[in-house]
Parts: structure tokens; sequence; C-alpha cells
């Protein structure tokens, strides 16, 4: 289509945030549109330039990332803004907060070039976790820790799935795309696309990361099982 992917950079750090823009502004579908030092400039920049995804610090004064993140994801004005959480460590213990929030997957911050560059793509279009292996590692390692309670809530959420949705809502906390689910169930990705709205609808989640976490929260997943 043409189009270039609008980027916000949050990060308190100034060669963090010069580092990245150099780093997006040399590929030729990718523009920083904005850079934001802390988590209530972020969201202020979101709201006013409306880029397609931020990328977002976990670690910032004033606002954190998880909190920043929360702001924008549950702003309706703001639905076409996508998150990705930058970190450090790949199981960084406020990551699962952040996909909790809204976040649609996290990056290393010493990621390479062309795989920072894949997953703004990734996140933008709205379709997909980064690195789900790994995405999927850290949520089990954290719901695993989360209160009895929680798990109980979410699992009565899950009443109200059919069961084809149940299915496919596993099948994405494996971390499967839509022509891999479709492949499985013998249903086209365009299918699978309108199961997926039903089931954010009735979790009340954003996108797939979301589903991740209700899964695993629920307990229709447990960690370690594939």
């Amino acid at each position: 289509m043409g189009e270039r992917t609008r980027v916000l950079v949050a990060d308190d750090q100034d060669l963090v945030r010069s580092g990245f823009r150099l780093i997006l502004m040399s590929y030729g579908t990718i523009d920083v549109v904005g850079e934001a030092r802390d988590g209530e400039e972020a969201v202020e920049l979101a709201q006013r330039l409306k880029p397609d995804v931020v990328l977002m610090d976990i670690r910032m004064p004033h606002l954190n990332g998880i909190e920043a993140t929360r702001a924008i994801r549950s702003d309706p004005r703001l639905a076409d803004v996508h998150v990705l959480i930058l970190t450090t460590f790949d199981l960084d213990e406020y990551v699962y907060d952040a996909l909790a929030a809204g976040a649609s997957g996290f990056l290393l911050k010493d990621a390479e070039p062309d795989d920072i560059a894949a997953a703004v793509d990734i996140v933008a279009r709205g379709d997909a976790l980064i690195q789900p292996s790994i995405t999927r590692r850290l949520i089990e390692t954290f719901v695993a820790a989360r209160p009895i309670g929680m798990a109980a809530a979410r699992a009565a959420g899950l009443s109200q799935l059919t069961d084809r949705e149940r299915e496919i809502l596993v099948l994405v906390a494996r971390g499967l795309t839509n022509d891999e689910i479709g492949s499985d169930l013998f249903i086209s990705p365009a299918t699978v696309k309108t199961h997926l709205a039903r089931i954010m609808a009735k979790l009340d989640a954003h996108d797939r990361a979301q589903l991740v976490v209700r899964a695993y929260e629920s307990g229709l997943v447990k960690p370690g099982l594939r």
C-alpha cells in the first residue's frame, strides 16, 4: 500500500532514543514521528500524533511504561495505536504486567536492527506476538506466581466461549499464526480472524498478547505444555 509505519519512541535515556531513531529511520518503511522522555509525555504524544506503534520503555520517571501502556490502550481514540515494550532482559518482572495492560509484545533493547524493524512491522499489523516462544515463557513464569483468585476469575470468563473458540484460544497461546491455526483446524484465516474478534470481545482483551495472558491466567493452557 506504500504507507509508512509511524513510530513513537519512549525512553528516558537520550542515547537509547537516538539509537532507535537512527536504526528505524534507516528503513524505508518506517518514520519516527516523535520521542518521549517519560510515560506522561508518551501518553501525551500518542494522543497528539497517533502513531502506529509506540516503542515503550518500562522504567521511566513520572509515569512508568506499564501505566503509560494502560492509558494508551484504554483510550478509545487510540484504538489503532499498538505498544511494543522495550526491555533489557528477556524475563523482566514488569513485562508481564505490561502485556496484561495491553502491550502487543516486547523487544530486547539489544536486538538486531532487522529484528527491531520486523517487530515494529508485526505489531503495526496487530496480527502476531513478538518472539512468541519467549513471550510465552515469560507469561508462564509470572502467571504461576499470580494469586489463585485471579485464575478463578479468568476461568469464569471462559464459560462464555464456544468449544471452537476455546480451541482457537489454546492455539493462539501456543504462538500459532492465523494461517497456522486455519491449517490445523481446516478453516480459512479469515474465519480464524472472525473467531478471534469474538474471543477478544468476550474476554475483554485488546489483542493477541492479552489473549495469551488470559489463556494462561485461566488455566486453559498450563505452564510447560505446548
